[in-house]
């Protein structure tokens, strides 16, 4: 028996969950790097906090520019592929993932930081999976298509 989307996951899909295993991986970052006596990345401070004010800045306007694009009422329920979902799938997750986590990797100032930053991709690229079935169960080929055409969570330069 097919299991039919809840609002609840149209709204928010893997975010929520996504979100949980991130923080966890956070926080275990936090102890590693505790254990672990590595130099810094930067010395510069101001550098630092200039590089994570401005992911702060392009993450917040990256959501803002989602939600108007796509907004909550019709996730799920519309396929958008128009304004940040011309570019990318996810726009909210991509805003998450590739500016605001490697912009609070960098102002942590550790390595290990950075690693968290990567090693975040490949598990929300696994977690998304449902999401997109999900998705090409409720839209078809006209998904599979937009698939084709866009990133996860980075545009796609070719192709």
């Amino acid at each position: 028996m097919e299991k039919k989307p809840t609002n609840f996951s149209k709204i928010f899909g893997i975010g929520p969950v996504g979100l949980l295993i991130s923080l966890v991986l956070l926080f275990i970052a936090i102890w590693v790097n505790r254990q672990i006596d590595l130099p810094p990345l930067s010395n510069n401070q101001s550098l630092l906090n200039s590089a994570f004010f401005i992911s702060c800045l392009m993450t917040l306007a990256i959501i803002v520019w989602s939600f108007k694009s796509l907004p909550a009422a019709d996730r799920g329920n519309k396929l958008c592929t128009t304004g940040a979902f011309k570019y990318v799938r996810h726009p909210l997750y991509a805003a998450s993932l590739s500016v605001f986590d490697f912009g609070l990797a960098i102002y942590l100032n550790s390595h290990i930081f950075i690693f968290w930053a990567v090693l975040l991709h490949p598990i929300w690229q696994y977690l998304v999976e449902n999401e997109e079935n999900m998705m090409i169960d409720i839209f078809g080929e006209e998904y599979i298509e937009y698939q084709k055409k866009t990133g996860r969570f980075l545009p796609k330069l070719m192709g």
